[in-house]
């Protein structure tokens, strides 16, 4: 048995890193639910979440579920048994969202695509002017799926959808992508957003938030998808437990509230700067990984890459789910693996959440550890390219004055 020493990483896109005041602020006994000081601080949380989607029009939903919960409560207050969906392939968690609704009985039209580029938004005008009747009742997109490491443009399917005059309603996944990179609910037109607790907004997974919009809302009033404990109506009430219809789920809630607290304190902008700083090193030390080519992007284009997690393919005969356990097991770094069409081909590094400059380099460290310790090959020189990036990307922010982490005011 081996002896582990130290402190291991978590680079898996989810769950992320918990800060410690994040766990710090759960160690606390249990309150009466109808504290009132308890009722402020899960509202105060409600009004907080808004701002991260970027929404003054939406309603918060908050679910004791993870990310495949929030896909359920969101469809089963939008949906009637037999409407149709149109659902562009993204990876893996594009047809995760679209066997739940698929559950729900919804007739779903997919626009196939490629798991190697972002889906092209003009195939979604294609798509809905094609449907004369207009019996298209939403499109689900996620925004960055996380299995292949692409992020969608989520603002260019809005124009895609309003260019052909169509009603669909825009569902957007961003549960790998809230809090990672910029998502503006009500400036892009998304009537429905779902997240979870687990990635960007550095809670421990446990719950599935949904923000919906006005158009959403009034078609919650029509839809007969069967619902009790999703059921947005229910939630809308007053008193404050109809919120979770039923027990709170207490210490979450102390958490998001520390989290959120985390998160105004560095603000929304230079959580993004900060996000891409690191997602930049990452890239640019798997560039020169890959110059020995056993190694690959999954994502071809370069401006499509994900800033949360980037999704790394192997070649034929490099067994990706040993070098993942290797990493693991052997050398304390959890990462990410291979799914779907991608399982045994590839392995993840997350890069999201509660993260900086030498966890990140501990990361590739330990990855590129794992490839001389396995014997793959790989060209030597990504960590410096990495540690490069990096002070270069600090000097750029040193030099306009706007530093990657610092306080500034919460977002209106």
């Amino acid at each position: 048995m081996q002896v582990k020493r130290g402190r291991g990483f978590l680079s898996t896109p989810g769950p992320t890193n918990v800060p410690d005041r994040v766990l710090n602020a759960m160690h606390r006994p249990a309150v009466d639910l109808n504290d009132p000081d308890f009722l402020e601080l899960v509202n105060s949380c409600f009004d907080d979440l808004k701002k991260v989607f970027q929404t003054k029009n939406g309603e918060i939903f908050v679910y004791i579920t993870n990310g495949h919960g929030a896909w359920e409560a969101a469809l089963a207050n939008v949906l009637s048994a037999g409407d149709k969906l149109l659902v562009p392939e993204t990876g893996n968690f594009s047809g995760g969202w679209r066997d739940v609704a698929t559950a729900f009985g919804a007739s779903v039209q997919e626009i196939p695509n490629d798991w190697r580029r972002a889906m092209d938004p003009a195939k979604v005008a294609e798509a809905l002017a094609a449907d004369k009747a207009q019996e298209i009742k939403a499109v689900l997109l996620v925004h960055t799926d996380t299995a292949v490491g692409i992020t969608a443009d989520v603002q260019a399917v809005r124009k895609a959808i309003d260019s052909v005059g169509h009603p669909a309603l825009l569902m957007v996944d961003t549960i790998a992508s809230l809090g990672t990179v910029d998502f503006r609910m009500d400036e892009w037109g998304v009537d429905v957003a779902v997240s979870a607790s687990q990635k960007g907004l550095m809670v421990p997974p446990g719950l599935g938030v949904v923000a919906a919009g006005p158009r959403a809302v009034e078609a919650h009033r029509t839809a007969t998808a069967p619902r009790r404990y999703w059921d947005w109506g229910a939630r809308l009430q007053s008193e404050g437990y109809r919120k979770f219809c039923g027990t709170a789920p207490e210490h979450h809630m102390f958490a998001m509230r520390e989290a959120l607290d985390m998160i105004f304190e560095e603000g929304l902008e230079n959580i993004f700067r900060r996000h891409q700083m690191l997602a930049d090193a990452v890239r640019d030390c798997v560039s020169v990984w890959t110059e020995a080519g056993a190694l690959s992007f999954n994502a071809i284009n370069p401006a499509e890459r994900s800033n949360g997690v980037t999704t790394i393919l192997t070649a034929e005969g490099v067994d990706a789910v040993l070098l993942r356990e290797t990493a693991r097991d052997v050398f304390q770094t959890a990462l990410g693996g291979g799914l779907g069409k991608l399982q045994g081909k590839a392995f993840r590094i997350g890069h999201m959440g509660d993260l900086n400059e030498p966890m990140i380099l501990g990361t590739l460290s330990a990855v590129e550890t794992t490839l001389a310790y396995l014997d793959i090959p790989y060209q030597r020189g990504g960590i410096d390219a990495a540690i490069r990036s990096l002070a270069e990307a600090r000097k750029k922010a040193a030099a306009v004055a706007a530093p990657v982490a610092g306080p500034i005011s919460r977002v209106a």
